[in-house]
């Protein structure tokens, strides 16, 4: 009984030398990447370093600092070990802009968000998406399944969250992969905009739960239709409905679950 339970004991901890790392498959990798806006310091972000400038475009869309990759003068990032710097010059336009989303973010602080103010910068308002069918049913045939030949970091070295734009036919044309699921939307929202992609022709694939957050990103940007593979938070769904937004998820085995149309009613 003894010797029994010795040998049970062997199997609840082990210590991965460095020789058996290199010979396992390359852990995730992630820097803290520090972003300035016109010399002013902003934000420091704990990312993937890879398509960061992707990042930092999709970033500054989504938190509402540009409209457009026209409203910047230059993007310099530059990487020492795991600490990296994404140097950032605006236009005037932009640069008004961030001094009044820096205003209304005066009540938040370092444990969090607090104040009104920060309180109605958490939960804005946005403008409504206009109508927009839903993809081709034919487009999540065997997406999932796809969506994994994509997804490089997934296989190196696993624990990554990926964001996909699939066209309304269902062929995948973009992939971004980070550590944060936010960081793998705003890569993707990024590369889209620098290449100026129509986001009418498709639709974004996430690997994730779908927050608040990132319903609120889609919105930001004009995206008609998210698609994420696990189900979305209640207020997720609610603020799909608010603002239009075509919001689904895909299962693992039954078809996919449409919680808001802005061209049909209800979930599927």
């Amino acid at each position: 009984m003894a010797d029994r339970a010795k040998t049970a004991e062997v199997y609840l901890y082990q210590t991965v030398s460095a020789e058996k790392l290199e010979e396992e498959s390359t852990l995730p990798t992630e820097c803290a990447l520090a972003i300035s806006y016109n010399d002013i310091s902003y934000a420091v972000m704990m990312v993937s370093p890879d398509d960061v400038q992707d990042f930092v475009v999709g970033f500054s869309l989504t938190q509402g600092i540009i409209d457009s990759p026209g409203q910047f003068r230059s993007i310099s990032v530059t990487f020492d070990g795991e600490q990296g710097v994404a140097d950032v010059q605006l236009s005037p336009r932009a640069q008004w802009q961030l001094k009044s989303y820096q205003r209304r973010l005066a009540g938040s602080s370092g444990c969090g968000i607090c104040g009104t103010d920060a309180l109605k910068s958490a939960l804005p308002e946005l403008s409504k998406l206009p109508d927009a069918p839903l993809p081709e049913v034919c487009a999540f045939t065997n997406l999932r399944h796809r969506i994994r030949e994509y997804q490089q970091a997934l296989y190196s070295g696993g624990a990554q969250h990926a964001a996909f734009f699939v066209t309304n036919e269902g062929g995948i044309t973009m992939c971004r992969e980070d550590i944060g699921r936010h960081n793998a939307m705003d890569k993707l929202i990024g590369a889209l905009a620098l290449t100026s992609t129509e986001l009418n022709n498709g639709f974004m694939v996430l690997t994730s739960r779908c927050g608040l957050e990132l319903v609120q990103k889609a919105i930001r940007i004009g995206l008609p239709t998210l698609v994420t593979l696990s189900a979305p938070t209640s207020m997720a769904v609610e603020w799909a409905k608010r603002y239009q937004l075509n919001l689904i998820h895909l299962p693992h085995h039954s078809a996919p679950r449409v919680y808001h149309s802005s061209t049909a009613s209800g979930a599927v």
